[in-house]
C-alpha cells in the first residue's frame, strides 16, 4: 500500500479501529473508509453483559478511544452487501460501488440463533450489542420475575452474575455438565460453587423443550421435566462469524473466511482478515486453520494485519500469538492461556492451574483465581509453543511466471512475437 491509495476496512469494532490505528503508526497517508452496520462507533463488547447491562456506566461510557488521529471516514449504519474481489469492489445499499486498494475484514460474529425461541418477543434478547443491553434493561424493569440465560458460557456465566449483583433471581440453563465445562473440571466446579453461592439458579444437562408465552412472563419447560419462570430470555449459546455478505466472492467462508497464516485471505491478493472473523493456521500450534475469539485476539490480529496489507502478501509474515482470554464472574477471576480446546486430556498443574494437554504436550492453561500462577504457566506455554522459524517466499516475477511454451509449430505475430519476448 502507498500514499495515494484507499483502504477499506469492513467491521467497526475493536478490530476495525485497531487495524486503523496501526495503518496510520506505519505511515500509511492514503484514505481509509471504515465500514459498520451499527450506528455506533467502536465501543467495549465486554462491557455489554456486565457493567452496561446492570446499569453502572452509560452507553456513552463504553465507547473505544483512537490512540491516534485516524482521519477516516466513518460509514456507520452501513451493512456490505457483496464483495467482488477482482473488480476490487465492496457493494453497498442502493448500488453504491465502494473501490479500494486494500480490504480489512473485521466483521466479527453473530450471536447464534435457538430453533423455536420467539425471537419476535422483545422478552427474548440475545446480548451483544449496546442497543441489545439498553433493552434487557428495559424487559428487566418492566417485571420483577426471574430472568433466564440460555447458554453456560462465558457470556451465560458474565449475565447470571450481574443479575444477582442487582439482586435479581436468575436462572442459567445449559446442555453441559456445568458452567464453563471447556475449562476444565476443577474450573467447572469452581464456578458451580460460586454460583450456587450466590444463588443463582443453575439448570444444567437441560434444554428448552417447550416455551410458554403469556402477558405477564414466559414459562420454560426443560428436558428435565422442570418448568422455569422468566420476565426475560437471554439467549448466549455462542457465535457464528458475520461472514454473509461474502457469498459468492470466491472466498471460503465455511467457518470465518480461510486465510494463509499472514491472515490474508486465500485467493485475494490485497484482502486481510482480522478478529473473530479470521479461520486461519497459528504455526505456533499446527497447520490447521482455526478461528479465535478473544477480545485480545481481535486486537492482536488487527495490528497483524494491517501490518501484513501494508508489507504485501510475499513480505507478510505469519501471526502465531500465544491466545489469552479473561473474564470477571462475581468477584472472581477466570484466565486462559493457549488453545485448551485443543486439549484430549487435562492436568492438575502446580498452584492450581489446569493444563491441557495434546499427544502429552501442553497447549493450554486455564485457572480460576490464579494470577499470579497463570503469569508463570503462561510464560511456560511462550517457552514450549515456540514460533517456528518462516522465510517469505520470493515475489514472481516476469520471467518466472507462466510464458507460452514455445515449439517450432507455433506461429505468431510480429506484434504477439514482440510480446513474448518482452514477457508481457
Amino acid at each position: 500500500m502507498s500514499d495515494g491509495d484507499r483502504i477499506v476496512i469492513v467491521g467497526a469494532g475493536v478490530a476495525g479501529l485497531r487495524s486503523a490505528e496501526r495503518l496510520r503508526e506505519l505511515g500509511f497517508d492514503g484514505e481509509i473508509v471504515i465500514v459498520g452496520d451499527e450506528r455506533r462507533k467502536p465501543y467495549h463488547r465486554p462491557m455489554v453483559s456486565k457493567q452496561l447491562v446492570t446499569g453502572q456506566v452509560r452507553p456513552i461510557d463504553v465507547d473505544l478511544k483512537s490512540y491516534v488521529d485516524l482521519d477516516a471516514h466513518w460509514r456507520l449504519g452501513t451493512r456490505a452487501t457483496h464483495l467482488d474481489t477482482k473488480q476490487r469492489v465492496v457493494h453497498l445499499p442502493g448500488k453504491e460501488d465502494l473501490w479500494y486498494d486494500g480490504l480489512i475484514i473485521a466483521t466479527g460474529v453473530v450471536p447464534r440463533h435457538l430453533a423455536g425461541a420467539p425471537r419476535h418477543d422483545p422478552r427474548v434478547r440475545v446480548l451483544r450489542t449496546v442497543e441489545d443491553a439498553m433493552s434487557l434493561r428495559r424487559a428487566l424493569t418492566a417485571s420483577s420475575k426471574p430472568a433466564v440465560v440460555i447458554g453456560s458460557g462465558l457470556i451465560g456465566c458474565e449475565f447470571a452474575a450481574s443479575m444477582r449483583t442487582l439482586g435479581r433471581d436468575v436462572t442459567l440453563v445449559g446442555h453441559a455438565k456445568a458452567p464453563l465445562y471447556r475449562f476444565g473440571p476443577r474450573v467447572a466446579e469452581a464456578v458451580t460453587e460460586t454460583h450456587e453461592k450466590h444463588r443463582a439458579g443453575l439448570a444444567m444437562n437441560s434444554e428448552v423443550r417447550h416455551w410458554i408465552s403469556t402477558k405477564d412472563a414466559f414459562g420454560l419447560h426443560l428436558t428435565n421435566n422442570k418448568l422455569v419462570v422468566a420476565s426475560c430470555v437471554v439467549l448466549a449459546i455462542g457465535s457464528v462469524p458475520a461472514v454473509d455478505w461474502l457469498r459468492g466472492s470466491g472466498l471460503d467462508i465455511s467457518d470465518g473466511v480461510l486465510c494463509e497464516a499472514t491472515l490474508f485471505a486465500e485467493g485475494a491478493d490485497d484482502v486481510v482478515v482480522a478478529g473473530d472473523a479470521a479461520r486461519w493456521p497459528n504455526l505456533r500450534f499446527d497447520e490447521t486453520p482455526r478461528r479465535v475469539e478473544h477480545w485480545i485476539n481481535a486486537v492482536e490480529s488487527a495490528r497483524a494485519a494491517a501490518e501484513n496489507l501494508m508489507a504485501g502478501r510475499h513480505l507478510a509474515k505469519p501471526f502465531t500469538p500465544l491466545p489469552r482470554a479473561w473474564s470477571s464472574i462475581y468477584e472472581h477471576r477466570l484466565q486462559m492461556a493457549g488453545m485448551p480446546a485443543l486439549g484430549e486430556d487435562t492436568v492438575r498443574l502446580d498452584d492450581g492451574v489446569t493444563g491441557f494437554l495434546r499427544s502429552g504436550q501442553l497447549v493450554g492453561a486455564a485457572s480460576w483465581d490464579k494470577p499470579r500462577a497463570m503469569l508463570r504457566w503462561t510464560a511456560e506455554l511462550e517457552r514450549r509453543l515456540p514460533v517456528p522459524e518462516y522465510t517469505p517466499q520470493p515475489a514472481p516475477s516476469l520471467e518466472t511466471e507462466a510464458l507460452p511454451a514455445l515449439s517450432e509449430d507455433m506461429v505468431f505475430s510480429d506484434e504477439e512475437w514482440l510480446r513474448v519476448e518482452q514477457g508481457v
